[in-house]
């Protein structure tokens, strides 16, 4: 009898993705003490970079797909401040759907030179112009997120792919990012470990996806959208009480 092998659907990685963000919201949020959420957390922020890519590759209106990820940016603002800092405009940190969304208009620059439907010379300018804004724009995970989404798009089919996207996530969000780090101790040697350094473990579920849609239907889609702003607003409100 021959054995299926186990894949993730990209409606499962997208359910993977909003759990581990929300519990690492609420760590943030109410209960703090709990860093096992925080370290489960960091999974969903390469997750979500890595549906950008897909999304890229599959949709069939790129202005309209570009477009609804940058409403839900706008729409996710207030949210985001609410629940981060207690107000509704801060102009120092934006949430992370305006990182998402520069990686898009990344990925959709260096595909449209790869077609020579553009100058590399242009395509270049076009994108030193969106690292810029990724840079005065403070979005969560900074540049470094940006260059997240199109890593995965790059590495999409490369030879030695897994080990490639290893590499570029340890660069990344080991090397990379600089905050908390947690002491692991093993037969009497300590050594810190970034938290980020969580955001690798992300890769299984990726790397278990084969491309499958999963279930789909207009109303999941945009509630996955839509549980974003949602969820920070509710958060926002049991702080509040």
């Amino acid at each position: 009898m021959k054995h299926q092998k186990f894949e993730l659907t990209a409606a499962g990685l997208r359910w993977i993705a909003l759990g581990c963000m929300l519990l690492d919201h609420i760590w943030g949020t109410l209960v703090p003490g709990n860093d096992w959420m925080t370290y489960l957390g960091r999974i969903a922020f390469p997750i979500f970079a890595f549906q950008i890519s897909e999304g890229y590759l599959h949709t069939r209106d790129f202005r309209r797909y570009h477009r609804r990820i940058a409403l839900f940016a706008l729409l996710s603002e207030i949210p985001f401040d609410l629940m981060m800092f207690q107000t509704p405009f801060y102009p120092f940190h934006q949430n992370v759907m305006l990182t998402l969304w520069l990686g898009l208009l990344c990925i959709h620059v260096i595909d449209r030179v790869r077609k020579k439907a553009i100058s590399a010379p242009l395509g270049c300018l076009q994108l030193l112009g969106l690292f810029l804004l990724g840079y005065v724009t403070f979005p969560d995970y900074g540049l470094l997120g940006v260059l997240n989404v199109v890593i995965f798009y790059l590495l999409r089919g490369f030879p030695g792919a897994k080990l490639a996207q290893l590499a570029a996530m340890i660069a990344i969000h080991v090397f990379g990012f600089q905050g908390r780090a947690f002491i692991f101790s093993l037969l009497g040697c300590s050594v810190e470990i970034p938290v980020q350094a969580f955001a690798l473990c992300s890769l299984i579920p990726i790397w278990l996806y084969h491309g499958k849609k999963g279930t789909q239907s207009r109303f999941l889609s945009y509630f996955s959208y839509a549980f974003y702003p949602l969820h920070m607003l509710v958060l926002y409100v049991l702080q509040v009480l």
